[in-house]
C-alpha cells in the first residue's frame, strides 16, 4: 500500500529539513500556551500556515454556537479571545481522499517551578529527548504533522486530495476547540492526531467528566473547634465516597472488552482543592476539582446521576452536610468515551505506513486519558485517531519527547498522508 521508493523518498525529505523542524518544535514550546493564554500558539500556528501557502481560518470561538453541540464541555473562565486556526490545502482538482491533521496548542500548568530540573517554557535538547513543558503533549507532534506535509513538497510531490491542518486549543479541558471545527463546516474522510502515543494507535479511549464540590461548614474560633462544622475535612469525606465509586466503576471494567487488562482503567481525581480563611478559624468552606474517567460505552448522563447519588451517600456520614448537602458543579469536560470502528481502510494506511518507517508492526492502544479523536468518530463519523511520537512526564515535571521518536512519527505521518491523500509529480 505504501510504495518503498517512494516513502523512502519523502523519508530523505524529512530528514533534509529534520533540524528546522527541532528548532520550530523548540520556539513553539517556548510558549507558555496554558489556558486562557493560548493566543500567541495560534499567532505562531497560523504564520507557519500562511508561510507554507495554506489557506488560513482563524477565528473567535463562540460558545453560544457550541453549546447544543455534542459532548460540548463547561467553559467558566475568560474566553472573549479564544480562537481556533485551520490552514487548508486544496488541489485544483481533488481526486484523492480527504484528511485533517489536527493538533492542541494548550498545555498544563506548569507547577512549581523549582521541581523542574530545566525552567518548563525554555525547553532544551539533552540525552536525545527535548524537555519542557508541552514538549510531548503534544506540541513536538503538531509540528511533525506540520512538516510531513513539508517534506511531501520537498520531494517533488503535490497533494491529490483536501488537507486540513487545524491547530486547536481546550484539548486538555473541555476539548469545545476541536468542536469548534466541527460547528465551522470542517469534515474529511479521516482524521489523524499526532497525540504522544509512542508510535502506537490509539483506537480506543475513555470517557472524563469534570466537577466540582462546593462544601459548606460553620465558621468557629478553633479554640472551640467542636462546636463548628469543618468543610475541608467533610471535603475528605466526599472524597473517600468517590474513591468507592471509582472501585466500583473499575470493577465493572474487569468484564470490558477493551479496558478488562488494563488495571484501574478508571481514575478519580481531586486535583484542586481552596478552602478556609484564616489558620484559627474552623473553615467555612472548601471546593474540591475533580476528574473521573467513564469508559466507552457508559452514557455521561447515567454517569453525572451515580455521581450525584455517591455524594449525597457520603454528606450523610457527615453531621453537617448530613442537613447541609455539598453542591455540585459540572465544571468541565461532560465527555463519552470512544471506539475507533469500521475504520479499516485509513488503518491499514497507518499500519503499512509504520512498518515502512520502522520495521515494526503498529500496536493499538486502549487510552485511560481523554483525546480530540472522539467528536470525529463518535458523533460525526469520521475515522479517527492518535498516532505520534514517545512522551514521558506528560502533565509532570521533565515533561520531555524523543527525538529519534519525533523523526519515525514525520517520517510515517507524510508516508500516511501520501498514501491516503495520494501524491502526483509536482
Amino acid at each position: 500500500m505504501i510504495d518503498p521508493a517512494l516513502a523512502a523518498r519523502i523519508a530523505a525529505a524529512v530528514d533534509r529539513n529534520f533540524d528546522a523542524q527541532i528548532d520550530t518544535t523548540l520556539r513553539f514550546s517556548a510558549i507558555p500556551s496554558t489556558r486562557g493564554a493560548e493566543g500567541p500558539a495560534q499567532d505562531m500556528m497560523a504564520d507557519l500556515l500562511r508561510a507554507r501557502g495554506y489557506t488560513v481560518d482563524d477565528w473567535q470561538i463562540d460558545m453560544e454556537d457550541l453549546k447544543p453541540l455534542p459532548d460540548c464541555g463547561v467553559i467558566e473562565h475568560d474566553f472573549s479571545r479564544a480562537r481556533t486556526v485551520v490552514g487548508t490545502l486544496r488541489p485544483a482538482q481533488e481526486t484523492g481522499r480527504s484528511l485533517i491533521l489536527q493538533g492542541h496548542c494548550d498545555v498544563v500548568p506548569a507547577g512549581p517551578l523549582e521541581m523542574w530540573d530545566t525552567p518548563p517554557f525554555a525547553p532544551v535538547i539533552r540525552d536525545g529527548w527535548m524537555h519542557g513543558r508541552g514538549a510531548g503533549d503534544m506540541k513536538s507532534g503538531t509540528i511533525a504533522a506540520l512538516y510531513a506535509v513539508d517534506a511531501l513538497q520537498a520531494a517533488g510531490l503535490k497533494l491529490k486530495g483536501r488537507l486540513h491542518f487545524q491547530s486547536v486549543i481546550e484539548e486538555e479541558s473541555t476539548g469545545v476547540g476541536a468542536l469548534s471545527t466541527l460547528q465551522r463546516g470542517y469534515r474529511a474522510d479521516c482524521a489523524l492526531l499526532p497525540e504522544p502515543s509512542a508510535g502506537t494507535i490509539t483506537d480506543v479511549c475513555v470517557g472524563v467528566l469534570w466537577f466540582r464540590l462546593k462544601v459548606r461548614g460553620v465558621p468557629v474560633h478553633v479554640a472551640y473547634a467542636g462546636t463548628g462544622s469543618n468543610a475541608i475535612k467533610a471535603a475528605y469525606r466526599l472524597i473517600g465516597g468517590l474513591e468507592g465509586l471509582e472501585a466500583e466503576w473499575n470493577r465493572r471494567a474487569e468484564s470490558d472488552p477493551h479496558y478488562a487488562s488494563i488495571p484501574r482503567p478508571i481514575n478519580f481525581n481531586p486535583g484542586i482543592i481552596r478552602g478556609g480563611d484564616w489558620a484559627s478559624s474552623v473553615p467555612a468552606w472548601c471546593d474540591l476539582d475533580c476528574r473521573i474517567a467513564i469508559l466507552p460505552g457508559w452514557d455521561v448522563a447515567t454517569c453525572q446521576r451515580e455521581i450525584e447519588a455517591c455524594v449525597r451517600a457520603a454528606a450523610q456520614t457527615d453531621p453537617f452536610l448530613a442537613n447541609n448537602p455539598p453542591e455540585l458543579v459540572w465544571s468541565g469536560y461532560l465527555s463519552h468515551g470512544y471506539v475507533l470502528e469500521k475504520a479499516e481502510a485509513p488503518v491499514e494506511m497507518l499500519r503499512a505506513a509504520h512498518a515502512t518507517v520502522t520495521d515494526r508492526p503498529l500496536a493499538s492502544r486502549a487510552g485511560t486519558g481523554l483525546n480530540d479523536a472522539r467528536f470525529y468518530t463518535r458523533f460525526y463519523g469520521i475515522p479517527a485517531f492518535c498516532y505520534g511520537p514517545r512522551a514521558e512526564q506528560i502533565h509532570g515535571f521533565n515533561e520531555r519527547v524523543e527525538i529519534a521518536s519525533i523523526r519515525d512519527t514525520t517520517r510515517a505521518i507524510a508516508a500516511f498522508v501520501a498514501g491516503w491523500c495520494g501524491v502526483e509529480e509536482a
